[in-house]
């Protein structure tokens, strides 16, 4: 049973017989190789080499054109971890005896014997296993060496300042000098979030961090890692002079321009020694609260705190707004909401909240407004809780207010559309009434609307929207009625019910109510049995 091939094989033969015997001769499936190519010469299989990037040449010396050994060197000098294995003539044994000195794996004589190639490419098989252990225990040890390192420093951010001990080989002394954290946050991570699947989740996140060293190598960082999901950390020794902010907007260009995503940075004062990462981290956050109160993305550094300046925890409930709010929504009094909204927005940036409290005192004005126009008999289809979603994923306070504004406006303008929907019913009412009281007459469209105070087109659109006749539908259709009703119960003559419901032509009120009712009045009724 043949093992999956792991490693490929060219041949290089200036004779087709060899190259078709050692194709046929050797197990090559079983030895866990592959031929992928052959060449006649060492131009072709330089040519062959580049195409397929193989583990192992087989070559001989010998060869029109670039020989084995001349081969050999170009093809070690591209990646000396590559097997060579030299074929050579019982004549040419200087030549054999070169290509070892020059890094040949092993030689082989002329005519070729099968099994002691097998167990030189069994052997050569065996050494490429042992390198690509070394490099996987290699790669695993630096992959474990930094991920402790960054697990290290994780803990340090939030707090756990247990003793180093035996992590102190982790390069501790670098964080002995000053240095300044950079916080970068994806904008709009939580919607990201809800549009990747998985793996693109995982793509986008391993492009940021690639993005992320290549940069942190070429500015000097001492460390770079993700912390929370969509944010990483950077940290940078204080070097005087340096302009952090200047490094934090290159960044923010890096990642626009090979990810196609937006960021922001927050920047930390000046820290030193690595118990202090949790208060550099604390320092770089509270720069980015910043960011709620920008419109776009950008780099921000940590204020220095004012004596009287207003901490986030000195922010009230403001009742006086949600007073001119609850009114104005009471009313349907846009322009005081929009003022309303506009000394709400000013509030919150006087005193500087950060994103989380301002978000709840958001959700608070909104729940209040949802019940006063819920308790007003006001809200239309009005989806609370995606309202209070959309708020939590808000990047900015500007977002965050024209998000609830735009909702609750929504709400008003429909409650102002329904109440002039039913302003437009009465005014319909009256108008039918009107008709009712004077069908008998020579009615016409213009006394109509005249009497409930509205233009005549204006009349024709809303009678049809509220009652779904026309005018002169709905009066045919009351003069009809009552035609019906005098020939079903009196004796009343023909000519003599036209110019009863209308009509001064009796021919004319034959022809329609024969159109209406499929019969003229007089075998109307006679299906009605009234005896005449």
């Amino acid at each position: 049973m043949g093992t999956a091939a792991k490693y490929k094989v060219i041949l290089v033969d200036d004779e087709p017989i060899i190259l078709r015997s050692l194709q046929a001769a050797i197990g090559w499936e079983e030895l866990g190789l592959t031929v992928v190519g052959t060449a006649r010469n060492g131009e072709s299989a330089l040519k062959l080499i580049g195409e397929h990037s193989p583990e192992m040449v087989i070559s001989d010396i010998r060869m029109p054109g670039m020989d084995g050994i001349a081969l050999m060197k170009e093809v070690l000098s591209g990646n000396p971890k590559r097997i060579f294995i030299v074929i050579s003539g019982y004549g040419e044994f200087e030549y054999a005896r070169e290509a070892l000195r020059q890094g040949a794996f092993d030689y082989l004589l002329k005519p070729i014997d099968h099994e002691e190639l097998t167990g030189m490419l069994q052997r050569a098989a065996a050494q490429l296993d042992a390198r690509a252990e070394n490099e996987r225990l290699l790669h695993s040890v630096k992959a474990l060496s930094v991920m402790a390192r960054e697990r290290m420093f994780s803990e340090w951010i939030e707090g756990n300042d247990r003793p180093l001990g035996h992590m102190q080989w982790m390069e501790n002394s670098e964080l002995e000098q000053d240095y300044v954290m950079a916080v970068v946050q994806l904008d709009r991570f939580l919607r990201l979030n809800e549009q990747w699947l998985p793996d693109e989740k995982r793509l986008w996140l391993f492009a940021v961090r690639n993005i992320l060293e290549e940069w942190s190598l070429q500015h000097g960082a001492l460390t770079v890692f993700p912390f929370h999901s969509g944010e990483w950390i950077v940290v940078f020794p204080a070097v005087g002079g340096t302009d952090h902010v200047r490094q934090g907007n290159d960044l923010i260009l890096q990642i626009k321009k090979y990810a196609k995503l937006s960021c922001s940075v927050g920047i930390s004062r000046v820290f030193k020694g690595i118990g202090q990462l949790s208060a550099a981290y604390r320092s770089a956050t509270q720069a980015l609260y910043q960011r709620f109160y920008s419109e776009r993305e950008g780099v921000f550094a940590e204020r220095e705190e004012r004596p009287n300046e207003a901490r986030p925890t000195d922010l009230k409930y403001p009742k006086q707004v949600e007073s001119d709010l609850l009114e104005s929504a009471r009313t349907l009094d846009l322009q005081r909401m929009e003022a309303a909204f506009d000394d709400l927005k000013l509030y919150i940036e006087r005193h500087a909240a950060a994103k989380e409290t301002a978000e709840r005192l958001l959700v608070e004005i909104a729940v209040v407004l949802y019940r006063q126009l819920e308790y007003a008999n006001l809200l239309a289809d009005w989806p609370l809780d995606g309202l209070l979603q959309a708020l939590h994923e808000a990047e900015n306070l500007q977002e965050a207010i024209s998000l609830l504004r735009n909702a609750v406006a929504r709400q008003m303008e429909e409650s102002r559309r329904s109440q002039a929907k039913e302003d437009g019913r009465s005014l319909i009412e009256k108008a039918k009434l009107y008709i009712m009281n004077h069908y008998h007459k020579d009615l016409g469209i213009e006394e109509v609307a005249e009497v409930v105070d509205l233009s005549i087109s204006h009349f024709c659109t809303l009678f049809k929207q509220v009652s779904g006749y026309t005018f002169l539908e709905y009066l045919t259709e009351c003069r009809m009625e009552k035609a019906k009703y005098i020939l079903k119960n009196t004796g009343v003559k023909v000519y003599q019910i036209a110019s009863m419901v209308g009509y001064q032509d009796p021919k004319y009120f034959t022809q329609v109510f024969k159109k209406t009712t499929g019969r003229t009045p007089s075998e109307y009724r006679e299906e009605s049995s009234y005896p005449v």
